[in-house]
């Protein structure tokens, strides 16, 4: 029986039908923000429509029956919805995507009835209230839960895949406990969700191009103010207001690390004064359309010691070794092995030393499949594709026992290999506001 108060059927495609590469002769896109009758820009319903395809493909070789989605990205991925990234950790949004049907998305009450009139890709009547249990805000009653779980169980009967696992990838116990008093047998989706996720369209990696073309002017700021007196917090709050002026619709994080604070690494940032001398990074974890960037770059204040250019040094070669490296059809244990020892950066283990030399996946999440790196790809290794986006990052602590190089790039997977679309000079190490004369020597 067709459906009732539903907007026109959305195009079916298969992966397939949406190229997810460009005419790799010419350069990838960096245009502006706003859309023209003259150039042909992002095109978002060619964006939807090749997720949801990737995201039906997937699902179909999973063994699932559905994907019951309360990962942000993924609800995104797949209904082309958003209320704003404080509904990134409130678990309490949820989607619904079965082999047989199309997306169903439960939102807050206002916003449910926003996309009804907004989001004409979506059924109207897939467009739900509804509210869980917003990480036990809602207290200890558990008929919330109780009566989604129905809600959903119905969805599954009606759509025919009720006697198959629903797939699922974060979400409260008691939203877990519920679906199985329903019967459904419940496995883990995210698996399914990350595979869909790693290969990019034309429209995402040029998305993910203007997110990092935002960061290469952040970076020509923070060069500028970089000076003796400037505290680490004030070079957040800069990038923080400059992103935000440039179009980004979430500032995530913004490590800003300097002196002393380098070595070991703490992943963020203080009030801490930056003096003469000083190494310092920073990472800008930032988004555009939902795209995300993580952009490291080192830069010394004023003048650099023969440790510290050393530090630098190290870090960039096995930068450049890893970049050579990628390319289709390579495995990526292949890819970890060119990453340093842990020991090699005074780590006992792998374990200790993981996420300072590694790449990962980036797009609407900041941490997407694959993850390469000599704790996790030398077991279970992943074979390169055109179209995926890497995080590549390095670290090495200088002799000095403070300081310490970070840089990272970021690089589409081109037929041919590596692209870098994280432009900002990071070949050598760059020297903020140098000083001249006498003060200019090495310490």
């Amino acid at each position: 029986m067709a459906k009732k108060n539903r907007r026109p059927e959305p195009k079916r495609v298969r992966p397939d039908d949406v190229d997810p590469h460009h005419d790799w002769k010419r350069p990838l896109q960096a245009p502006g923000h706003t859309q023209v009758d003259f150039e042909q820009r992002v095109d978002f319903r060619r964006l939807h429509d090749y997720r949801l395809a990737r995201t039906r493909a997937a699902l179909a070789g999973s063994g699932l029956g559905a994907l019951l989605s309360f990962d942000q990205h993924n609800i995104r991925y797949t209904t082309s919805t958003v209320i704003g990234e404080w509904a990134r950790d409130k678990l309490t949004r949820y989607s619904l995507l079965t082999g047989n049907g199309d997306p169903y998305i439960w939102d807050f009450g206002s916003a449910a009835r926003h996309h009804k009139l907004h989001a004409p890709w979506l059924h109207h009547d897939h467009c739900r209230a509804g509210l869980l249990g917003m990480r036990g805000a809602t207290g200890a009653d558990l008929t919330l839960f109780r009566d989604a779980a129905k809600e959903i169980k119905a969805i599954l009967v009606e759509e025919g895949v009720a006697d198959m696992p629903l797939g699922i990838d974060v979400a409260e116990p008691p939203m877990l406990f519920a679906l199985q008093k329903e019967g459904i047998s419940v496995r883990d989706g995210q698996q399914v969700m990350l595979q869909a996720r790693e290969v990019k369209n034309i429209d995402e990696l040029t998305l993910l191009n203007m997110a990092s073309a935002m960061v290469d002017g952040v970076y020509q700021d923070i060069a500028e103010a970089l000076k003796p007196g400037v505290q680490e917090s004030q070079i957040v709050a800069l990038a923080t207001k400059r992103l935000y002026e440039m179009g980004s619709d979430c500032v995530e994080a913004i490590n800003s690390i300097s002196g002393e604070r380098c070595s070991p690494h703490p992943h963020n940032f203080t009030d801490r004064l930056i003096r003469p001398g000083d190494q310092a990074f920073f990472d800008v974890i930032q988004s555009f359309m939902g795209y995300r960037t993580c952009y490291y770059r080192t830069f010394n204040v004023g003048r650099a010691t023969d440790a510290q250019r050393t530090a630098y040094r190290k870090a960039r070669e096995w930068m450049d070794r890893a970049i050579e490296l990628l390319r289709p059809g390579m495995s990526s244990d292949k890819i970890a092995l060119a990453f340093p020892e842990a020991k090699e950066i005074g780590f006992a283990s792998e374990m200790d030393a993981f996420g300072l030399n590694f790449c990962h996946g980036l797009g609407l999440g900041l941490h997407e499949r694959p993850l390469v790196s000599r704790l996790t790809s030398l077991r279970e290794p992943i074979e390169l594709k055109a179209g995926m986006v890497f995080a590549v990052e390095t670290y090495c602590p200088a002799s000095d026992g403070v300081s310490a190089a970070r840089i990272e790039e970021e690089v589409i997977l081109t037929p041919k290999g590596a692209q870098i679309i994280s432009l900002y000079p990071a070949e050598e190490l760059p020297i903020a506001n140098p000083y001249r004369g006498s003060l200019g020597k090495s310490a």
